[in-house]
């Protein structure tokens, strides 16, 4: 599938950097959002040599009806993407408190950020008058199907959050329910289960992961995009309704 329009949420992160790179190397047009005017410039400036390609938007998906008016702008723009990635996230909602528990406010925000902004935006999408979306990717992790093993962490309570996994175990059957509900649109929705990546973690920390994963190690950054980039091309038009697991094999012992 050449020249897509590919909707990308939460741009200035981790995965959003790497998505943002892959796709527009790949000749796409890239929509991405990020929260801030500040962090939105950076992006401009990075991709300015792609031209009209690269088109930022400063949206707060948390916000309410963000989702709702951000496809509205961008159809007012002109801009109908066929693909959307749901990636957004918010590291502040990660926070745990003092006694090992999470907040109220906390467990919220992430189950907003993880599953009611991504059913938010899709059917924003999906609803369109002239609107062209065919596929949608919602990023979740190995731990929306396994639970965290205490093992690997000096910290499980704070450095693998509970309210994480509750919600992306929740985006993955949001997919499911997208997909069967969608489907009659010819839209497919997909979810893809990554494990952890190298980047924030130390050595010893990769050391004791790299026990437990059959590949023997965490993923790197490059292994990102392909799987996504898959999911959105005209290669898999019979899939929809999966959660593709991208591990190592994580999930499997």
């Amino acid at each position: 599938m050449s020249g897509r329009t590919i909707l990308i949420t939460g741009g200035s992160g981790k995965f959003g950097r790497l998505l943002v790179r892959h796709f527009l190397s790949q000749d796409d047009t890239v929509i991405a959002t990020a929260r801030s005017t500040f962090t939105l410039s950076d992006m401009n400036s990075a991709h300015a040599d792609h031209g009209a390609r690269f088109i930022g938007v400063a949206c707060d998906l948390s916000e309410d009806h963000a989702a709702a008016e951000l496809a509205e702008v961008l159809a007012r723009d002109g801009l109908h993407p066929d693909c959307l990635v749901n990636n957004a996230r918010s590291l502040s909602y990660l926070k745990i408190q003092d006694d090992g528990r999470v907040s109220r406010e906390n467990f919220a925000g992430e189950f907003l950020l993880d599953v009611i902004v991504p059913y938010e935006l899709t059917m924003a999408l999906a609803g369109q008058d002239g609107g062209r979306l065919r596929r949608v990717v919602n990023i979740g992790s190995q731990y929306g199907s396994v639970a965290a093993n205490p093992e690997i962490y000096d910290n499980p309570a704070i450095q693998s959050p509970l309210h994480y996994g509750v919600a992306k175990a929740a985006l993955a059957h949001l997919t499911r329910e997208l997909a069967v509900r969608l489907a009659p649109a010819g839209i497919q929705v997909n979810c893809i289960a990554f494990g952890g990546v190298e980047g924030r973690v130390d050595m010893e920390f990769r050391q004791r992961y790299a026990k437990l994963c059959p590949l023997g190690r965490m993923l790197n950054e490059s292994e990102v995009p392909g799987p996504v980039d898959m999911l959105l091309s005209d290669h898999f038009t019979a899939m929809t309704g999966h959660v593709l697991a991208v591990d190592g094999g994580w999930t499997i012992w």
